[in-house]
């Protein structure tokens, strides 16, 4: 995307709107664009470590969900957990956050952080700490099925010295009415 993006636009929606008229073809172009992303620079430095209290977990939860809590439908539950730089790993094959309901003996996912109704908000309390939070937000969406439910919360981790770490996090369970 540029200046000349609309140009690029109208050139091409032309030559397909002037084929369309004279019902015509546009022969098939097999041209991709170069690979650049070898090439690409990043500004943004490099997460340097991260940390959590002592004797408190990466995914251990900062502030739950209240204890036998019910929520209707409409209301937003939150919980936040002791957390890590999202940037140590994207989770491009996964999410950072998840809402999993309990059926029979088993908890499975019914939202996660690609849905409108749960948001995940990643912060630091300062600019010079290591450590960090996540909080999760899910407003109950109407047709949510009644039942308990959790929120779950999925991080990496980087220590000063040595590889990430994956970790995970879960709330307390709630119902929904």
């Amino acid at each position: 995307y540029g200046p000349h993006t609309l140009s690029a636009y109208i050139q091409e929606f032309q030559k397909l709107a002037t084929a369309m008229v004279a019902n015509k073809e546009i022969p098939a172009t097999n041209i991709l664009p170069p690979d650049m992303l070898d090439k690409q620079i990043g500004l943004l430095p490099g997460v340097i470590l991260d940390s959590t209290p002592p004797g408190v977990h990466f995914g251990d939860v900062s502030s739950d969900v209240a204890a036998n809590s019910d929520f209707r439908k409409g209301s937003t539950v939150n919980a936040t957990f002791h957390s890590a730089c999202p940037r140590n790993d994207l989770l491009t094959d996964g999410t950072f956050a998840l809402v999993e309901r309990l059926n029979g003996d088993n908890w499975i996912p019914v939202y996660d952080d690609d849905d409108w109704s749960l948001r995940f908000k990643w912060s630091r309390p300062s600019k010079l700490s290591p450590e960090s939070f996540a909080t999760l937000e899910w407003t109950i969406p109407e047709d949510a099925v009644p039942g308990v439910y959790r929120l779950r919360h999925f991080g990496a981790s980087k220590p000063l010295i040595g590889s990430i770490e994956h970790f995970t996090g879960t709330s307390r369970a709630f119902a929904v009415r």
